[in-house]
C-alpha cells in the first residue's frame, strides 16, 4: 500500500511538471509570436501609418497644417509609439486663401521637438473598434512659435462648417487622451505683418487633462477644446527692456482655461541704474518707474476669445499688494512729447489687443512720486499708500464702448500715509480731448505732514496748521483742468526758506516769513468775521506733466489761492532752464569765491 501512494505522489508531480512545461511553452510560443506580429506590423505598418498621420493633420486642419517626422516607432507589447524629430508647420498658402474670405485663424503655430511619446495606446481597440485611447502624450523641451496675425473675422451662415468629430466620425468613433504633458518648453510670440519678436518666454509647462472627440463631447461647452482642463505654469521668467533701461522679472504665471483663471506673481520692474543717473543718461524728462507687483489675478477670462480672435475679455483683475516708484528730474529739459496722450483712458486707446475687463480691483498699492529739484537740489515725495478701490468697465473694445463708453474709479488712499483720502474718477473713454473728473475729500490732518513736499519743491515749511476737511470737484482735459476746491483749516503759520549752499540746511528767511504770516497768508478758513473761502481753479498743464501731476498740482493751486499765498505763474520750459543754469552759475560763483578765501588764508599763514 505504501508503494502504491507513493507512486501515485510521483505520477502526479510528474504530471504537474508536463502542465509547467506545457504552458511555459504556450506562453513562450504566443510571446515570441506576438514579438513576430510586432515587428512585423512595425514594419509592415510604419508606411501606411506615417502616411495616415501626415493625411489626418493635413485634413483635420482643413489644410492649414502639414507635420513631418524623422521616424515613427511602434510597440506593439508595451502600447507605445513614439514619433523622433517632429515639425508642425502651417501652411502659407492655405492661410492666405483664408485670409482673403476673412476666416483665417488669429494665431498660427509652429512646432518642433525631438521626439513625441505616446503610452498607454490602446492599439487592438484603434484598428478593430475605431477608437483611439491613450493614456498619456509627452512632449518633452519643444520650441513653439505663436504668430499673431491681426485679420477679419466673418461668419458664413450660409455654409455651416462642419465639427472637427464629423470631420473624422468616417475613419474613428472617438479620439481620447487622458492626459498631454508640454515639459518644459520655449516659446516666441511673433508680429505676422513684420516677423518681429514681441515676446519670448522659456521654461513653460502645459498639461492638458482628458482630450476627448465623440458624439457628445463635440457639443460640450464645458470643455475648452474638447479638453476637460488645460492649465500652464510659466516659472522664473526675465528679460531686458528693449531700451536696455529695465529688467522685467516675474516668478511665476500658472493659468487654468476651464477655471477661467491666471495668477501672475511676483511681477517687477526694476530699474538699471539709481534715479539720477537714469534720469541723465536720458537727456530730457523722462519718469523712472521701479515696480513691485505681488500678485496679478485674473478670474473669468474667456481663454476661447481670446485664442480665436486675439481679444482679451475677462470679469475681474485683482492687483496688489504692490509698490510703484516714479522719479521724475526736473533739471533736465522737457521731453517733446505730450503726455496727456498717456492718461490712463488714452494708453488704453492703444493696446494692441481688444480688451473687456468688467472690474479691475486694487487693493494695497503704495505709490512715491518724487521730483528732484533743480533748484533747491531737493528730492520731494509724495506718498500715496494703502491705495484700494475699484475702477469698472475698463476697455476699448468698440462694440462695448457703444453700450457704455465711461469707465468709474472709486479709490480711497493715505496721503503721505496719514492723510485719509477719498476720491471718484469719470473717464470718458471716447472722447478725443480726454476728458475726465475727479471729485473726493481729505479728512482731518496736520499740515506739518505736507513740509517733506513743500521744504523741497516750494521753499516753504509749515510751522502751525490743522486741516478739518477739503473737497474737490474737478473736470480735466489734455490741456488742464477746472473747478472748485473747498479746504479748511484753522493756525496755519509758515516759514520761507532760502536754499543752503553747498548741501547745507534751508535757512529761514525772517522779515520774509513775518511779512508772510502778518499781510499774505490767512490763518484759518473760515474766519470769526468772513464766511468760508472757496477757490474756482483754472489750472493749465505743460506738455511734459503727466495725468497724475495734473491732479495733485490743479487741487494744491486751489488750496494756495485759499490760503493767500496766490497763483503760482506757469514758466516755460525755456525760462525753466534759464533759471537753473542761473542758479548753477550762482553755485559755481560761490564755490569759486570760497576757493579764493580758502587761498588767501593758506598764503596768510604761510606769510606769517
Amino acid at each position: 500500500m505504501l508503494f502504491l501512494k507513493f507512486a501515485s505522489m510521483v505520477e502526479k508531480r510528474s504530471l504537474t511538471k508536463k502542465i509547467l512545461k506545457w504552458t511555459a511553452g504556450i506562453f513562450l510560443f504566443i510571446v515570441v509570436l506576438i514579438g513576430a506580429a510586432a515587428i512585423y506590423i512595425n514594419a509592415k505598418w510604419k508606411p501606411v501609418l506615417t502616411q495616415k498621420i501626415k493625411e489626418g493633420v493635413y485634413n483635420a486642419s482643413a489644410h492649414l497644417y502639414k507635420i513631418d517626422f524623422k521616424d515613427i516607432r511602434l510597440n506593439l507589447i508595451a502600447g507605445s509609439v513614439t514619433v523622433d524629430s517632429v515639425l508642425l508647420l502651417p501652411d502659407t498658402t492655405t492661410f492666405d486663401s483664408l485670409k482673403k474670405v476673412n476666416k483665417a485663424p488669429t494665431h498660427l503655430f509652429q512646432f518642433k521637438l525631438a521626439s513625441l511619446n505616446l503610452s498607454g495606446v490602446g492599439i487592438y481597440d484603434a484598428y478593430f473598434k475605431k477608437t483611439v485611447d491613450v493614456k498619456s502624450i509627452v512632449l518633452d523641451k519643444p520650441s513653439i512659435n505663436i504668430i499673431f496675425h491681426k485679420v477679419k473675422r466673418q461668419v458664413d451662415t450660409a455654409n455651416v462648417e462642419k465639427t472637427l468629430y464629423e470631420q473624422i466620425s468616417k475613419t474613428l468613433k472617438s479620439i481620447q487622451v487622458h492626459r498631454i504633458r508640454i515639459i518644459d518648453a520655449d516659446a516666441d510670440y511673433i508680429n505676422g505683418f513684420n516677423g518681429i519678436k514681441l515676446n519670448s518666454v522659456k521654461h513653460l509647462n502645459v498639461n492638458v487633462d482628458d482630450f476627448l472627440l465623440d458624439s457628445l463631447s463635440q457639443h460640450d461647452k464645458s470643455r475648452f477644446y474638447y479638453a476637460k482642463d488645460a492649465s500652464f505654469e510659466l516659472a522664473g521668467y526675465r528679460s531686458i527692456s528693449k531700451d536696455k533701461m529695465y529688467t522685467m522679472k516675474v516668478d511665476t504665471i500658472v493659468g487654468s482655461a476651464t477655471g477661467q483663471t491666471l495668477r501672475i506673481k511676483g511681477l517687477k520692474m526694476i530699474p538699471m541704474y539709481p534715479d539720477l543717473k537714469f534720469s541723465r543718461i536720458n537727456k530730457v524728462q523722462k519718469d523712472r518707474y521701479d515696480l513691485s507687483f505681488s500678485s496679478i489675478n485674473f478670474r473669468g477670462v474667456d481663454f476661447l476669445t481670446l485664442n480665436s480672435e486675439g481679444a482679451l475679455h475677462t470679469k475681474s483683475v485683482n492687483i496688489g499688494p504692490s509698490k510703484v516708484a516714479i522719479f521724475l528730474n526736473r533739471e533736465l529739459p522737457p521731453a517733446k512729447i505730450n503726455k496727456g496722450d498717456n492718461y490712463p483712458h488714452m494708453a488704453l486707446k492703444r493696446l494692441p489687443l481688444p480688451t473687456i475687463i468688467d472690474t479691475l480691483k486694487l487693493s494695497k498699492i503704495d505709490i512715491a512720486y518724487t521730483e528732484f529739484d533743480p533748484i533747491t537740489q531737493k528730492r520731494g515725495t509724495l506718498f500715496i499708500s494703502q491705495l484700494t478701490g475699484a475702477i469698472s468697465n475698463v476697455t476699448n473694445d468698440s462694440l462695448q464702448l457703444l453700450k457704455n463708453n465711461h469707465a468709474i474709479a472709486s479709490v480711497s488712499t493715505f496721503i503721505q500715509n496719514k492723510i485719509k483720502t477719498s476720491v471718484t474718477l469719470n473717464f470718458n473713454l471716447t472722447a478725443a480731448n480726454a476728458a475726465f473728473t475727479y471729485k473726493g475729500t481729505i479728512g482731518t490732518f496736520d499740515m506739518k505732514l505736507l513740509n517733506p513736499l513743500s521744504r523741497s519743491l516750494g521753499l516753504v515749511e509749515i510751522e502751525t496748521g490743522t486741516v478739518q476737511k477739503a473737497t474737490f470737484d474737478m473736470k480735466g482735459t489734455r490741456t488742464g483742468a477746472s473747478g472748485l476746491v473747498h479746504f479748511y483749516y484753522n493756525n496755519l503759520k509758515v516759514k520761507l526758506l532760502k536754499e543752503g549752499e553747498d548741501g547745507a540746511p534751508m535757512k529761514k528767511k525772517g522779515l520774509l516769513s513775518f511779512l508772510a504770516n502778518t499781510l499774505i497768508v490767512k490763518d484759518s478758513n473760515p474766519t470769526k468775521s468772513d464766511p468760508a473761502r472757496t477757490a474756482t481753479v483754472t489750472f493749465q498743464r505743460a506738455p511734459g506733466a503727466s495725468f497724475f501731476n495734473l491732479m495733485w498740482k490743479s487741487i494744491f493751486t486751489g488750496i494756495r489761492e485759499i490760503v493767500g499765498l496766490g497763483i503760482v505763474p506757469m514758466k516755460s520750459p525755456k525760462q525753466i532752464q534759464e533759471k537753473i543754469s542761473d542758479k548753477k552759475e550762482e553755485r559755481q560763483e560761490r564755490r569759486q569765491k570760497r576757493i579764493e578765501k580758502r587761498e588767501r588764508r593758506k598764503d596768510a599763514r604761510k606769510t606769517n
